[in-house]
């Protein structure tokens, strides 16, 4: 009889999104394609496609305390990422759990605000949580532009704007924050990497005329699983990066009511 298999067992706590382009679906594609094994806490049920958010109902604050205090109890959990919380006391009540059950584990923070479609997706108390709670416990924190612009009130489109927001960042709450700039406009989709010392910067070619969600949830999860796998953080973001640009490059494509639909191909 063959000894039993197992993987890095790592932690997405998101939403669920019904196109699994994004939220904790595409965080277990992600999983799944890059060798851990994916576990779940779901915060959110999201009716939405790329580029609408319908609806999202949330789940009762005690189930979803409930699902992390007993995955952290029974799994070996090597790294953590959180996604859509949706609420304050949601936050709060991760952040609590996090505080007395994962000390030391590897911890990314996608702080999903703004969905690509432009709709906010925190209200203010539940952001102002993220920064008193979960910024603090964070190896690392990954918001995109505009996230970073709602983070420092001021604008983040280009660069120069991103480097002054991250640095910005960084000394405010003392993790470490990797400011995404697929938005930016040009041939390159540039993210910076601020750790208090140095700044970093990791590159790759813009995919032009795909209009696809996801993509944060993608790049993060990867990241984790980089970690998952004992990767310091630069090279696991080196390898995160080159995962969802090719995610977005081999994506897939049907005709629907809108004209078409993409969705990231995290099997390519």
């Amino acid at each position: 009889m063959k000894a039993p298999r197992n993987l890095p067992a790592v932690l997405t706590i998101a939403g669920s999104d019904s196109s699994a382009g994004a939220g904790l679906q595409a965080d277990l594609k992600t999983f799944s394609a890059l060798g851990v094994y994916g576990l779940t806490t779901v915060t959110c049920v999201v009716a939405e496609i790329p580029g609408k958010v319908s609806q999202i109902a949330a789940v009762d604050p005690e189930n979803v305390r409930a699902q992390l205090e007993l995955l952290l109890e029974n799994f070996p959990v090597a790294a953590i990422k959180t996604g859509l919380l949706f609420s304050h006391e949601i936050v709060e009540l991760v952040a609590d759990v996090l505080e007395k059950r994962a000390r030391g584990i590897p911890l990314v923070i996608d702080p999903v605000m703004i969905a690509t479609s432009g709709d906010r997706l925190l209200d203010p108390a539940a952001v102002k949580s993220y920064e008193e709670r979960l910024f603090p416990l964070a190896t690392l924190v990954t918001p995109n532009m505009s996230e970073a612009a709602a983070l420092t009130n001021r604008p983040v489109q280009n660069l120069a704007e991103m480097r002054a927001a991250g640095e910005q960042l960084q000394a405010r709450y003392g993790a470490r924050f990797l400011v995404k700039g697929g938005h930016l406009a040009g041939e390159q989709a540039v993210d910076l990497l601020f750790d208090g010392a140095r700044v970093a910067e990791f590159a790759a070619p813009y995919v032009a005329g795909v209009a696809t969600h996801g993509t944060g949830c993608t790049y993060s999860a990867a990241i984790v699983a980089g970690l998952a796998h004992g990767q310091p953080l630069e090279q696991a973001i080196a390898s995160a990066k080159d995962f969802v640009s090719r995610a977005i490059a081999e994506h897939f494509a049907w005709p629907c009511s809108l004209g078409e639909i993409h969705a990231l191909n995290h099997g390519f």
